[in-house]
Protein backbone atom coordinates (compact mmCIF):
# COMPACT_ATOMS: atom_id res chain seq x y z
CA UNK A 1 0.00 0.00 0.00
CA UNK A 2 1.26 3.64 -1.07
CA UNK A 3 1.90 5.89 1.39
CA UNK A 4 1.71 9.74 1.69
CA UNK A 5 4.59 11.67 1.38
CA UNK A 6 4.90 12.98 4.42
CA UNK A 7 6.73 16.37 5.36
CA UNK A 8 10.66 15.37 6.91
CA UNK A 9 11.20 16.28 10.61
CA UNK A 10 13.78 19.33 10.86
CA UNK A 11 15.95 16.42 12.81
CA UNK A 12 15.39 13.89 9.72
CA UNK A 13 17.34 16.73 7.18
CA UNK A 14 20.88 16.13 6.01
CA UNK A 15 21.96 19.42 7.30
CA UNK A 16 25.55 19.29 5.71
CA UNK A 17 24.20 18.50 2.51
CA UNK A 18 22.24 21.98 2.60
CA UNK A 19 25.50 23.95 3.86
CA UNK A 20 27.47 22.42 0.92
CA UNK A 21 24.40 23.95 -1.63
CA UNK A 22 24.84 27.44 0.69
CA UNK A 23 28.75 27.18 0.16
CA UNK A 24 28.62 26.69 -3.40
CA UNK A 25 25.88 29.17 -4.19
CA UNK A 26 28.76 31.89 -3.05
CA UNK A 27 31.74 30.58 -4.87
CA UNK A 28 29.10 30.18 -8.08
CA UNK A 29 28.21 34.37 -7.82
CA UNK A 30 31.94 35.15 -7.43
CA UNK A 31 32.57 34.05 -10.98
CA UNK A 32 29.25 34.78 -12.60
CA UNK A 33 29.90 38.28 -11.31
CA UNK A 34 32.71 38.69 -13.62
CA UNK A 35 30.27 37.84 -16.54
CA UNK A 36 27.99 40.28 -15.14
CA UNK A 37 30.24 43.35 -15.71
CA UNK A 38 32.64 42.45 -18.69
CA UNK A 39 32.77 40.03 -21.40
CA UNK A 40 34.89 37.30 -19.43
CA UNK A 41 34.17 34.76 -22.46
CA UNK A 42 36.00 36.58 -24.69
CA UNK A 43 39.29 38.24 -23.37
CA UNK A 44 42.56 36.50 -21.85
CA UNK A 45 41.72 37.41 -17.55
CA UNK A 46 46.07 37.10 -17.32
CA UNK A 47 46.64 39.80 -18.86
CA UNK A 48 42.74 41.83 -19.30
CA UNK A 49 42.74 42.85 -15.54
CA UNK A 50 45.80 45.51 -14.28
CA UNK A 51 46.86 46.18 -10.40
CA UNK A 52 44.81 45.53 -8.08
CA UNK A 53 42.39 43.74 -10.11
CA UNK A 54 44.86 41.43 -11.29
CA UNK A 55 45.84 40.39 -7.79
CA UNK A 56 41.98 39.80 -6.93
CA UNK A 57 41.90 37.81 -9.91
CA UNK A 58 44.32 35.35 -8.69
CA UNK A 59 42.93 34.73 -5.38
CA UNK A 60 39.82 33.78 -7.26
CA UNK A 61 40.98 31.98 -9.76
CA UNK A 62 43.04 29.42 -7.53
CA UNK A 63 40.66 29.54 -4.59
CA UNK A 64 37.23 29.43 -6.63
CA UNK A 65 37.29 28.65 -10.08
CA UNK A 66 36.02 25.72 -11.23
CA UNK A 67 35.76 24.31 -7.34
CA UNK A 68 32.48 25.21 -6.62
CA UNK A 69 30.03 24.08 -9.61
CA UNK A 70 31.30 20.63 -9.02
CA UNK A 71 30.35 20.93 -5.51
CA UNK A 72 26.97 21.95 -6.41
CA UNK A 73 27.10 18.95 -9.26
CA UNK A 74 27.89 16.55 -6.44
CA UNK A 75 25.33 17.57 -4.20
CA UNK A 76 22.80 17.64 -7.06
CA UNK A 77 23.43 13.52 -7.51
CA UNK A 78 23.33 13.20 -4.24
CA UNK A 79 20.06 15.29 -3.61
CA UNK A 80 18.58 12.10 -6.34
CA UNK A 81 18.98 9.87 -4.60
CA UNK A 82 17.62 10.89 -1.55
CA UNK A 83 14.68 11.53 -3.44
CA UNK A 84 14.84 8.06 -5.04
CA UNK A 85 14.87 6.56 -1.48
CA UNK A 86 12.06 8.48 -0.23
CA UNK A 87 9.94 7.63 -3.57
CA UNK A 88 10.66 3.88 -2.93
CA UNK A 89 9.82 4.09 0.38
CA UNK A 90 6.62 5.44 0.06
CA UNK A 91 5.98 3.08 -2.81
CA UNK A 92 5.36 5.64 -5.94
CA UNK A 93 7.32 5.48 -8.94
CA UNK A 94 10.79 7.23 -8.92
CA UNK A 95 11.29 7.11 -12.51
CA UNK A 96 7.82 9.27 -13.79
CA UNK A 97 8.25 11.79 -10.38
CA UNK A 98 11.81 12.21 -11.31
CA UNK A 99 11.47 12.39 -15.19
CA UNK A 100 8.83 15.35 -14.78
CA UNK A 101 10.80 17.12 -12.17
CA UNK A 102 13.87 16.93 -14.58
CA UNK A 103 11.79 18.18 -17.59
CA UNK A 104 10.81 21.54 -15.42
CA UNK A 105 14.26 22.46 -14.29
CA UNK A 106 14.96 22.10 -18.05
CA UNK A 107 12.18 24.29 -18.97
CA UNK A 108 13.48 26.89 -15.77
CA UNK A 109 17.10 26.88 -17.39
CA UNK A 110 15.95 27.50 -20.73
CA UNK A 111 13.84 30.49 -19.04
CA UNK A 112 17.00 31.65 -17.34
CA UNK A 113 19.44 31.11 -20.15
CA UNK A 114 17.63 32.76 -22.71
CA UNK A 115 15.86 35.40 -20.80
CA UNK A 116 17.63 35.96 -17.89
CA UNK A 117 21.77 35.15 -18.32
CA UNK A 118 23.33 33.22 -20.95
CA UNK A 119 25.64 31.48 -18.24
CA UNK A 120 22.64 28.73 -17.24
CA UNK A 121 23.97 25.79 -15.33
CA UNK A 122 20.25 24.26 -14.70
CA UNK A 123 19.85 23.23 -18.11
CA UNK A 124 22.76 21.03 -17.89
CA UNK A 125 22.10 19.61 -14.64
CA UNK A 126 18.59 18.82 -15.85
CA UNK A 127 19.53 16.77 -19.11
CA UNK A 128 23.05 15.47 -16.97
CA UNK A 129 20.27 14.14 -14.49
CA UNK A 130 18.18 12.63 -17.11
CA UNK A 131 21.44 10.55 -18.05
CA UNK A 132 22.08 10.06 -14.69
CA UNK A 133 18.16 8.15 -13.80
CA UNK A 134 20.01 4.98 -15.88
CA UNK A 135 22.83 4.50 -13.88
CA UNK A 136 20.68 4.62 -10.18
CA UNK A 137 20.28 1.35 -9.99
CA UNK A 138 24.19 0.73 -9.50
CA UNK A 139 25.21 0.33 -6.34
CA UNK A 140 27.69 3.20 -4.32
CA UNK A 141 30.70 1.64 -4.77
CA UNK A 142 30.05 1.28 -8.38
CA UNK A 143 28.83 4.91 -9.66
CA UNK A 144 32.31 6.39 -7.13
CA UNK A 145 34.23 4.11 -9.49
CA UNK A 146 32.55 4.85 -12.84
CA UNK A 147 31.97 8.55 -11.59
CA UNK A 148 36.12 8.91 -11.37
CA UNK A 149 36.80 7.11 -14.71
CA UNK A 150 34.51 8.67 -16.46
CA UNK A 151 36.11 11.80 -15.40
CA UNK A 152 39.37 11.39 -14.80
CA UNK A 153 40.47 9.36 -18.15
CA UNK A 154 38.88 12.15 -20.76
CA UNK A 155 40.33 14.89 -18.75
CA UNK A 156 43.63 13.43 -18.81
CA UNK A 157 43.30 12.56 -22.37
CA UNK A 158 41.72 15.75 -23.42
CA UNK A 159 44.87 17.56 -21.57
CA UNK A 160 47.46 15.31 -23.63
CA UNK A 161 46.16 16.25 -26.25
CA UNK A 162 46.27 20.01 -26.23
CA UNK A 163 49.55 19.56 -24.73
CA UNK A 164 50.64 17.55 -27.86
CA UNK A 165 48.85 20.13 -30.16
CA UNK A 166 50.78 23.08 -28.86
CA UNK A 167 53.49 21.27 -30.39
CA UNK A 168 51.42 22.33 -34.18
CA UNK A 169 50.37 25.45 -32.84
CA UNK A 170 50.39 28.53 -30.37
CA UNK A 171 49.27 27.58 -26.88
CA UNK A 172 48.94 30.87 -25.71
CA UNK A 173 45.80 32.71 -24.32
CA UNK A 174 46.12 35.69 -26.29
CA UNK A 175 45.55 33.95 -29.59
CA UNK A 176 42.27 32.81 -28.71
CA UNK A 177 40.66 36.51 -27.69
CA UNK A 178 37.85 36.89 -29.60
CA UNK A 179 37.91 40.59 -30.35
CA UNK A 180 35.06 40.80 -32.59
CA UNK A 181 32.44 38.96 -29.78
CA UNK A 182 34.61 41.03 -27.17
CA UNK A 183 33.73 44.44 -28.93
CA UNK A 184 29.71 43.19 -30.01
CA UNK A 185 28.70 41.85 -27.02
CA UNK A 186 30.27 45.19 -24.64
CA UNK A 187 28.34 47.27 -27.10
CA UNK A 188 25.21 45.13 -26.75
CA UNK A 189 25.17 44.61 -23.17
CA UNK A 190 25.91 48.26 -22.05
CA UNK A 191 23.80 50.13 -24.30
CA UNK A 192 21.38 47.31 -26.03
CA UNK A 193 17.80 47.55 -25.60
CA UNK A 194 16.03 44.25 -23.59
CA UNK A 195 15.63 42.42 -26.96
CA UNK A 196 19.18 43.27 -28.74
CA UNK A 197 20.82 41.92 -25.29
CA UNK A 198 18.25 38.56 -25.54
CA UNK A 199 19.09 38.29 -29.21
CA UNK A 200 23.06 38.33 -27.84
CA UNK A 201 22.09 36.23 -24.87
CA UNK A 202 21.09 33.95 -27.00
CA UNK A 203 24.17 33.67 -29.10
CA UNK A 204 26.06 33.88 -26.49
CA UNK A 205 24.91 30.62 -24.89
CA UNK A 206 24.94 28.89 -28.21
CA UNK A 207 28.83 29.39 -27.98
CA UNK A 208 29.04 27.60 -25.19
CA UNK A 209 26.21 24.90 -26.02
CA UNK A 210 26.40 23.23 -29.22
CA UNK A 211 26.46 19.68 -29.81
CA UNK A 212 30.25 19.40 -29.17
CA UNK A 213 30.03 20.95 -25.34
CA UNK A 214 27.41 18.85 -24.48
CA UNK A 215 29.51 15.84 -25.77
CA UNK A 216 32.16 17.43 -23.12
CA UNK A 217 29.64 17.81 -20.21
CA UNK A 218 29.14 13.80 -20.22
CA UNK A 219 32.69 13.87 -19.06
CA UNK A 220 32.95 17.23 -17.11
CA UNK A 221 29.41 17.14 -15.40
CA UNK A 222 27.81 13.68 -15.74
CA UNK A 223 30.88 11.96 -13.11
CA UNK A 224 30.77 14.82 -10.81
CA UNK A 225 26.92 13.87 -10.45
CA UNK A 226 27.55 10.22 -10.01
CA UNK A 227 30.17 11.22 -8.04
CA UNK A 228 27.72 12.41 -5.60
CA UNK A 229 25.25 9.75 -6.31
CA UNK A 230 27.63 7.32 -4.81
CA UNK A 231 28.30 8.65 -1.77
CA UNK A 232 25.01 9.37 -0.97
CA UNK A 233 24.41 5.69 -1.86
CA UNK A 234 27.08 4.94 0.75
CA UNK A 235 25.41 7.58 3.24
CA UNK A 236 28.95 9.88 3.45
CA UNK A 237 27.29 12.51 4.55
CA UNK A 238 25.12 11.15 7.08
CA UNK A 239 27.45 9.27 8.65
CA UNK A 240 30.24 11.70 8.68
CA UNK A 241 30.49 11.74 12.47
CA UNK A 242 31.28 8.05 12.54
CA UNK A 243 33.87 8.87 9.34
CA UNK A 244 36.29 11.58 10.52
CA UNK A 245 39.11 9.68 9.38
CA UNK A 246 38.08 8.77 6.11
CA UNK A 247 37.21 12.79 5.59
CA UNK A 248 40.27 14.21 6.79
CA UNK A 249 42.88 11.24 4.72
CA UNK A 250 40.40 12.92 1.45
CA UNK A 251 40.88 16.57 2.74
CA UNK A 252 45.26 15.49 3.01
CA UNK A 253 45.12 13.90 -0.41
CA UNK A 254 42.86 16.70 -2.34
CA UNK A 255 44.07 19.96 -0.93
CA UNK A 256 47.87 19.86 -1.30
CA UNK A 257 47.53 17.97 -4.48
CA UNK A 258 44.68 20.95 -5.88
CA UNK A 259 46.66 23.41 -4.68
CA UNK A 260 49.69 23.22 -6.65
CA UNK A 261 47.77 22.41 -9.54
CA UNK A 262 45.83 25.54 -9.17
CA UNK A 263 48.91 27.77 -8.80
CA UNK A 264 50.05 26.54 -12.10
CA UNK A 265 49.27 29.60 -14.65
CA UNK A 266 50.66 31.33 -11.33
CA UNK A 267 54.38 29.89 -11.52
CA UNK A 268 54.75 28.96 -15.11
CA UNK A 269 53.42 31.02 -18.18
CA UNK A 270 49.58 30.65 -18.40
CA UNK A 271 48.69 28.89 -22.03
CA UNK A 272 45.15 27.04 -23.20
CA UNK A 273 46.65 23.74 -21.57
CA UNK A 274 47.95 24.70 -18.02
CA UNK A 275 44.53 26.55 -17.98
CA UNK A 276 42.42 23.63 -18.67
CA UNK A 277 44.57 21.66 -16.77
CA UNK A 278 44.36 23.99 -13.90
CA UNK A 279 40.36 24.24 -14.03
CA UNK A 280 39.87 20.43 -14.76
CA UNK A 281 42.08 18.68 -12.54
CA UNK A 282 42.76 21.37 -9.90
CA UNK A 283 39.35 22.82 -9.47
CA UNK A 284 37.21 19.67 -8.50
CA UNK A 285 40.44 18.41 -6.14
CA UNK A 286 39.89 22.21 -4.59
CA UNK A 287 36.18 21.41 -4.50
CA UNK A 288 36.39 17.76 -3.04
CA UNK A 289 38.72 19.18 -0.66
CA UNK A 290 36.10 22.07 0.49
CA UNK A 291 33.59 19.04 1.18
CA UNK A 292 35.32 17.78 3.04
CA UNK A 293 36.03 20.66 5.40
CA UNK A 294 32.86 21.10 5.86
CA UNK A 295 31.91 18.01 6.48
CA UNK A 296 34.38 17.63 9.25
CA UNK A 297 33.50 21.03 10.92
CA UNK A 298 29.60 20.12 10.57
CA UNK A 299 30.79 17.36 12.47
CA UNK A 300 30.70 19.51 15.45
CA UNK A 301 27.39 20.81 17.43
CA UNK A 302 28.26 24.49 17.61
CA UNK A 303 29.07 24.83 14.03
CA UNK A 304 25.95 23.25 13.12
CA UNK A 305 24.50 25.93 14.61
CA UNK A 306 26.68 28.94 13.01
CA UNK A 307 26.31 27.55 9.80
CA UNK A 308 22.99 27.41 9.54
CA UNK A 309 22.16 30.00 7.57
CA UNK A 310 23.67 28.51 5.18
CA UNK A 311 21.61 25.52 5.33
CA UNK A 312 18.76 28.42 4.72
CA UNK A 313 20.24 29.01 1.45
CA UNK A 314 21.01 25.63 0.78
CA UNK A 315 17.39 24.76 1.06
CA UNK A 316 16.24 28.29 -1.55
CA UNK A 317 19.12 26.86 -3.87
CA UNK A 318 17.48 27.32 -7.08
CA UNK A 319 15.71 30.83 -5.74
CA UNK A 320 19.12 32.19 -4.90
CA UNK A 321 20.90 31.17 -7.93
CA UNK A 322 18.19 32.21 -10.23
CA UNK A 323 17.96 35.45 -8.53
CA UNK A 324 21.59 36.12 -8.36
CA UNK A 325 21.43 36.88 -12.10
CA UNK A 326 18.76 38.65 -11.89
CA UNK A 327 20.60 41.46 -9.79
CA UNK A 328 23.42 41.19 -11.45
CA UNK A 329 22.40 41.86 -14.91
CA UNK A 330 19.88 44.13 -13.64
CA UNK A 331 23.18 45.96 -12.36
CA UNK A 332 24.77 45.79 -15.59
CA UNK A 333 22.97 45.89 -18.35
CA UNK A 334 21.50 48.37 -20.09
CA UNK A 335 17.78 47.87 -19.26
CA UNK A 336 19.21 48.05 -15.61
CA UNK A 337 21.29 50.44 -13.86
CA UNK A 338 23.72 50.30 -16.93
CA UNK A 339 27.29 49.75 -15.27
CA UNK A 340 28.56 47.08 -17.89
CA UNK A 341 32.11 47.64 -18.07
CA UNK A 342 32.46 50.21 -15.88
CA UNK A 343 33.54 48.24 -12.32
CA UNK A 344 36.49 46.98 -11.25
CA UNK A 345 37.43 43.23 -10.61
CA UNK A 346 37.99 44.60 -6.94
CA UNK A 347 34.70 46.40 -6.78
CA UNK A 348 32.47 43.30 -8.49
CA UNK A 349 33.90 41.04 -5.81
CA UNK A 350 32.76 42.84 -2.99
CA UNK A 351 29.65 43.18 -4.54
CA UNK A 352 29.14 39.49 -4.73
CA UNK A 353 29.67 39.15 -1.22
CA UNK A 354 27.35 41.63 0.15
CA UNK A 355 24.49 40.38 -2.76
CA UNK A 356 25.27 36.38 -1.12
CA UNK A 357 24.93 37.89 2.69
CA UNK A 358 21.64 39.90 1.93
CA UNK A 359 20.16 36.70 0.31
CA UNK A 360 21.43 34.14 3.33
CA UNK A 361 19.74 36.91 5.44
CA UNK A 362 16.70 37.03 3.03
CA UNK A 363 16.16 33.35 3.16
CA UNK A 364 16.51 32.50 6.94
CA UNK A 365 13.52 35.22 6.91
CA UNK A 366 11.52 33.72 4.53
CA UNK A 367 11.71 30.02 5.45
CA UNK A 368 10.99 31.06 8.77
CA UNK A 369 7.54 31.52 7.82
CA UNK A 370 7.59 29.52 4.72
CA UNK A 371 8.12 25.47 3.79
CA UNK A 372 9.90 26.46 0.39
CA UNK A 373 11.58 29.08 -1.39
CA UNK A 374 9.19 30.58 -4.44
CA UNK A 375 10.91 28.63 -7.53
CA UNK A 376 11.13 25.49 -4.98
CA UNK A 377 7.80 26.05 -4.47
CA UNK A 378 6.60 26.76 -8.58
CA UNK A 379 8.94 23.85 -9.22
CA UNK A 380 7.13 21.26 -7.15
CA UNK A 381 3.55 22.40 -8.05
CA UNK A 382 4.50 22.28 -12.03
CA UNK A 383 5.90 18.72 -11.26
CA UNK A 384 3.66 17.18 -9.01
CA UNK A 385 0.39 19.60 -10.07
CA UNK A 386 -3.04 18.76 -8.06
CA UNK A 387 -3.73 15.25 -9.32
CA UNK A 388 -3.59 13.83 -5.81
CA UNK A 389 -4.24 14.56 -1.94
CA UNK A 390 -1.14 12.89 -1.30
CA UNK A 391 0.72 15.55 -3.58
CA UNK A 392 -0.74 18.30 -2.07
CA UNK A 393 1.72 20.30 0.51
CA UNK A 394 0.58 18.34 3.12
CA UNK A 395 2.44 15.86 2.08
CA UNK A 396 5.70 16.65 0.68
CA UNK A 397 9.07 15.51 -0.58
CA UNK A 398 11.71 16.99 1.40
CA UNK A 399 15.28 17.52 1.54
CA UNK A 400 16.42 16.99 -2.77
Amino acid sequence: MKQSFGPIRPEERIHTLDVLRGFSLLGILLINMISFHSPFSYYNPYEWWQYEDATVYMWLDIFVQASFYPIFAMMFGYGMVIMQDRIKEKGYSFWKISVRRLIVLLFFGAFHAFLIWYGDILITYATMGLILLLFLRLSGPMLLGLGAILYLLPQLFFGALIMLATLFGSDSLADFVDIVNLQQSSEIYANGSFWEITRQRIADWSMGNGPGEFFLYIFMILPLILLGAGAAKLKWLQKSKDQRKKWMIILAISLPIALIVKLLPFLIEPSISIQYIQDMIGGPLLGIAYIAIIVLLMTYNPIVKLLKPLASAGRMSITIYVSQSIIGTLIFYNYGLGLYGQISMATGTLLAFAIYVIQVIIAEIWLAKFKYGPVEKLWRFLTYGRQKKEWSDKNEIRNV
